[in-house]
């Protein structure tokens, strides 16, 4: 019984980090059937907790709510952590692609605001960045645009990961103009 109880607790502990979440699509589908039409829809949601994680996911269901359901849960389990500059923007610039979808990310000086259209809006605001300039070039499906900025962010290492990958100081590893932004 007790075995039980701890369960519980330590799942509602988990769960205890509040995500945020923001729909960036929703689809109705069609499937023509003898006695008519009968309609579907798919959700896209992009999930996080605005400290440097985020997390997509996508659910079809015969109700709008039931598909956003599905697409909340799915985006949680398939969460990545990103590495921060200061809380607010990011280490480096970078590429993402996925299919036909191109995506630019670039560092920005405080002030900037998040710089990017649809989608990639969408994830930037629930990994809790300030501060982006992006552009997306190629295809505007939201799908493929969600995907080719994670695999981008993906990519997004913080100086204190490069320095112990290679056995160096953090100070070795940044340029010297740059600002000691060592403690994100």
């Amino acid at each position: 019984m007790a075995e039980r109880e701890n369960r519980r607790d330590r799942r509602e502990r988990e769960e205890a980090p509040e995500f945020a979440d923001r729909l960036v699509a929703i689809n109705r589908v069609s499937k023509t059937v003898k006695g008519g039409k009968r309609f579907g829809f798919a959700a896209l949601v992009v999930v996080g907790d605005q400290k440097g994680r985020v997390g997509f996911g996508k659910g079809k269901a015969k109700e709008v709510p039931e598909a956003i359901r599905k697409a909340t849960e799915q985006a949680k389990r398939n969460m990545i952590r990103v590495p921060l500059r200061e809380g607010r923007t990011l280490h480096h610039d970078m590429e993402g692609r996925h299919g036909a979808g191109k995506v630019v990310m670039r560092t920005a000086p405080e002030g900037t605001g998040i710089i990017a259209g649809g989608p990639m809006r969408a994830v930037f605001e629930m990994l809790g960045v300030k501060d982006v300039v992006s552009k997306s070039i190629g295809s505007q499906n939201p799908y493929n645009m969600i995907r080719a900025t994670l695999d981008g962010l993906k990519k997004e290492a913080s100086p204190r990961s490069v320095a112990a990958r290679r056995g160096k100081k953090v100070a070795d590893i940044l340029r010297k103009d740059e600002p000691a932004a060592a403690e994100a």
